[in-house]
Order: structure tokens, then C-alpha cells, then sequence
């Protein structure tokens, strides 16, 4: 007989039911619908502001935005993207990635991948999406060789690809900046659509500097050009210490972002705004460019730049703070699961503990991180997890002979959820150990119980033919915006597996 992890029909099965798991059940603390419709209104009135170009920088994932909804219940991640759809007929996506990140094979933290695998995937994304791909602009080049491989391999699958440089004293220098020894060096992007939208695989890869630089440079050729920044986070809108805000500090500290009050718009409107450092520190460049091109800026501050209208589409203050409060306390945990794992990020951990004061957070206001240690401490120490459900019902789960706290919480979980007695065995130990046989013996695996990805597997398996199992994976949705933490850290498998049910994790960066 066939096993289950090698039977790929099953695989399928189990994929397919995670995408019926798209249409969210959880609490919704903002209106998705009335974001799309009054974003892209606001973006085509600033486009008209503009006469032959505007550049459009996307801060923040423009697919993808797990952040967003994250801290924002009911944001779905491809909503920019959905937005953006709306003006593909004039628009063309220029991609940015920072000659750094690739020599040093940065990593998107949410999805594992590296920054330059990720520009080839968003590149599919955007290209399957019926939107035109133009170029990609490699920023910081210094002559780094793994940039030049870069380069070579995307102009193989025919993207032009360009390189912006190292300018020294950016952002202060404006006189050279704003010269032909700056943006002048800057290969000059070749653009053919009105509306230019700027992305990249994350922070800090210089992408208002390449639409600063494209100003400088479509001036020189007689195009003028304008320029807007769509950046969700810090919500300009409500206050600089808002939860939502400071969440952004925090999944943004490896950068050390600060938000801070916009001090140009507080002084040309007498109105407190929330931008954050580097917005308000390449200011005065972007107006400097701004008057040598039209002899005056459009903008007065750095929040006038933005078209951002998420802060006006917060249905439920109460349910975005505790979300964002979960989302601090999440990014501690992985920053501190990152530095066992060898990095060496001290300092980002100092200023999210920092974060966490402000807050007045400890790791402890997760209910599920205190159940979860409580449970292992009564196990004699052993591996143990925890999950705090909608209602507040917090479960736990140890370690058996057969299952991993990972898989039998989801088990516990889905069992509960559904009406169904936590003493009833949805899957039978005579089709658990054929596995685990075939994890030992066959794959010399060192763990012979069941992952989650396999428990899964199991029960849609056997959902065909039983009731209970059928109610447990019907009942999956509501894990969707739970909470659940691991006194251990936890294989990837097993991190992919709660991140697609939803679920916001934590786990303890210890090894057994």
C-alpha cells in the first residue's frame, strides 16, 4: 500500500483545502472594500496632478502584505496588488533590489526565500496577473560580482536590467545629489507608460531613490515627471504611539526605522502627522529636485508625498491594537529565534524590547506563551504548545510517542472547534505508525512522530469516509487569527503549516 507522504494525490487534497481557507473568519477590525475603492480614487486624482509621468513608489509589500494583515484583521494581502490592477492598462512595474541584499542573500522573513528569487517571482506574479513588467534597477552597486551574476541571469530571461550607485552623502548632499556626479552617474531607466510603479522584495533597497533619481533624469530629456509615495506603515492619520504604528517600528527593526512626528507638515499646517526617518530625512532632497524641475515643490512635507488612506478604513480600533500588540511580541520572538540561529542581531532585539516597555508588553500577555510553558513545566519539561482560539479558550498540547505538540494541537484545536470529544482519536494509531515507519526506516528520519503537514494530510484522507474528520477540517477556519506558541522551535514544515491556517506564532528559540 501506498503511504500517505508519498502519495501525491493526497498532497493536493491537502493544498487545495488551505486555498478554500482564503475567505477569513476571523474578528475584522478593517473594511477592505472601502479601502480599495477610496485608494485607488485618491491615487488617480494624485495622477492627475501630474502632467507626462508620475512614479509611483509601493513601500511595503505591493503582494503578499502579511504584515498588513497581520496588524490590520481584514486586510487581505494582495489588496495593493487588487488596487493596482485597476490602472494596469497604464501602468508598468519597475522592480529595485539593493546590490547589498544580494551579495549578502538577504531573506524575505515571511516566505524564506532570498530578495533576488523573490524579484523573479514577483516578476511571474505581476507578469500572470496581466500586469507589464519593464525593468529591474539594482541599487548600491559598487561592483559587487554576485550583482553582475544577477544581472546576467535576468537579461538571459530578457529584463532589462540597470544600475544605480553609491552617491556619497546621500541623503545631505544635495548639490551633488542633484548633479550630474549623482543622479547624472545613475543608468537612466527607459519608461513607456504614464503611471511607473516602483516596488521591491522589501525595505530598504532604495526605491524613492530611484524615482528621485528618474526626476533628475526625465527633466534632462524635457519629461515631466512627478512623484507619490504608497506606503502603509506609519499610518500618517492616527497617533505616532498607536499600536498599529508601533508595530511598524518593530517589524521594521533591523532596519532601526523610527516614526516620528512629520515636523514639515506640523509647520506649514499646524497638523500632527506620522511619518517615519528616512521619509523626513530625504525631504529637503526631494524638494530640492522638485524646484530645480518646476521651480517650486508641490509638497510641503513628506506626508503630502504619501496617498496613503488605510488609517480612514479602521473599522475596530480595539481589535487592530491587539493584533498589532501580538505582532510586537511576535517580532521578539523571531528576532530572538534568529539570533540562536547564529545571527548576530543584538541590537534589534534591544530596541524591541525597548518597543515592548513603551507598550508596557511582556512576552507573557500572550495567554498562549504562559499555557504553553505551563503545560511543559506539568510534562516534566518536554515539548509543548498552545493556542489561544477567538473566544479566548486557550488549549495545549504535549508530546506523545505518536505526535508532535504542533500536530496535536491542530488535532485538539479542530476537535474543539467542531463539538467533537478531545478523548475521540480522529486518526487511528494503525495509520500513524506506516508513517512513522516509513519516516525511520525508509527517509532515516530521526523523528518519528507525525508533523502537522502529515496530520493534515491524514485526516483529509480519511474526512472521505469519516464524519469527525470531515467536522475537523471544516472547523480549520476559526484557527484563522489565533494565537498559538511552542516552548521549542519548530520545524519549517510545521511554521508554513500555522502561517497558512492563519494563525499568528511564537516558539521559544530552544532545541530538543
Amino acid at each position: 500500500m501506498k503511504t500517505i507522504s508519498q502519495d501525491e494525490r493526497n498532497y493536493v487534497i491537502l493544498w487545495e483545502f488551505f486555498q478554500e481557507l482564503n475567505t477569513k473568519t476571523m474578528q475584522q477590525g478593517f473594511d477592505n472594500d472601502k479601502y480599495l475603492k477610496i485608494q485607488s480614487e485618491h491615487i488617480k486624482e494624485r495622477r492627475a496632478q501630474f502632467g507626462d509621468k508620475l512614479y509611483l513608489e509601493f513601500g511595503g509589500k505591493l503582494i503578499d502584505d502579511y504584515h498588513a494583515s497581520r496588524v490590520l484583521p481584514g486586510f487581505q494581502p494582495d489588496s495593493k496588488l487588487r488596487m493596482l490592477m485597476q490602472l494596469k492598462d497604464e501602468a508598468e512595474v519597475v522592480m529595485v533590489i539593493s546590490a547589498e541584499d544580494i551579495d549578502r542573500n538577504k531573506v524575505r522573513g515571511d516566505l524564506g526565500i532570498t530578495y533576488d528569487k523573490d524579484v523573479l517571482r514577483l516578476r511571474d506574479e505581476f507578469m500572470s496577473r496581466g500586469l507589464y513588467f519593464s525593468s529591474v534597477v539594482i541599487t548600491h552597486y559598487n561592483g559587487q560580482r554576485s550583482a553582475q551574476e544577477f544581472r546576467a541571469r535576468l537579461e538571459k530571461l530578457d529584463v532589462a536590467v540597470y544600475y544605480h550607485y553609491l552617491i556619497e552623502g546621500y541623503p545631505t548632499n544635495v548639490d551633488l545629489i542633484d548633479s550630474d556626479e549623482g543622479f547624472g552617474k545613475n543608468d537612466y531607466v527607459v519608461t513607456t507608460r504614464p503611471l511607473v510603479v516602483v516596488t521591491a522584495p522589501g525595505p530598504g533597497s532604495g526605491k524613492m531613490a530611484v524615482c528621485l533619481s528618474q526626476l533628475y533624469n526625465e527633466n534632462k530629456r524635457g519629461v515631466k515627471a512627478g512623484y507619490a509615495k504608497f506606503e502603509t506603515f506609519p499610518i500618517w492619520s492616527i497617533p505616532l504611539k498607536h499600536p498599529v504604528n508601533v508595530a511598524y517600528e518593530a517589524a521594521t527593526a533591523d532596519l532601526n526605522d523610527v516614526n516620528m512626528i512629520d515636523p514639515f507638515h506640523l509647520e506649514a499646517y499646524g497638523k500632527t502627522t506620522v511619518n517615519y526617518n528616512r521619509d523626513i530625512e530625504i525631504f529637503p532632497v526631494l524638494n530640492a529636485i522638485f524646484e530645480g524641475i518646476y521651480g517650486e515643490s508641490p509638497y510641503k512635507s513628506p506626508t503630502d508625498m504619501g496617498v496613503n488612506m488605510a488609517g480612514f478604513c479602521i473599522s475596530d480600533d480595539a481589535i487592530c491594537s491587539e493584533a498589532s500588540k501580538q505582532e510586537i511580541i511576535r517580532r521578539y520572538y523571531a528576532a530572538k529565534v534568529q539570533m540562536a540561529d547564529g545571527k548576530n542581531n543584538q541590537s534589534e532585539i534591544n530596541k524591541l524590547k525597548l518597543l515592548m516597555r513603551q507598550m508596557k508588553l511582556t512576552t507573557d500577555y500572550r495567554y498562549a506563551t504562559v499555557a504553553a510553558r505551563e503545560r511543559s513545566e506539568q510534562d516534566g519539561d518536554a515539548p509543548a504548545a498552545a493556542i489561544e482560539l477567538a473566544d479566548g479558550t486557550v488549549l495545549t498540547a504535549g508530546t506523545s510517542t505518536l505526535l508532535g505538540p504542533s500536530a496535536a494541537l491542530i488535532l485538539n484545536a479542530a476537535k474543539h472547534l467542531a463539538g467533537i470529544p478531545h478523548q475521540a482519536k480522529l486518526i487511528p494509531q494503525s495509520m500513524i505508525e506506516p508513517i512513522q515507519r516509513m519516516k525511520t526506516s525508509m527517509l532515516h528520519g530521526q523523528n518519528p512522530r507525525l508533523h502537522t503537514d502529515e496530520v493534515l494530510v491524514a485526516l483529509a484522507v480519511l474526512s472521505e469516509h469519516d464524519e469527525n474528520c470531515r467536522k475537523a477540517l471544516d472547523a480549520l477556519p476559526g484557527l484563522d487569527g489565533c494565537q498559538v506558541h511552542a516552548t521549542v522551535m519548530l520545524s519549517d514544515v510545521d511554521q508554513k503549516i500555522f502561517k497558512k491556517l492563519g494563525c499568528g506564532l511564537t516558539f521559544d528559540p530552544v532545541n530538543k
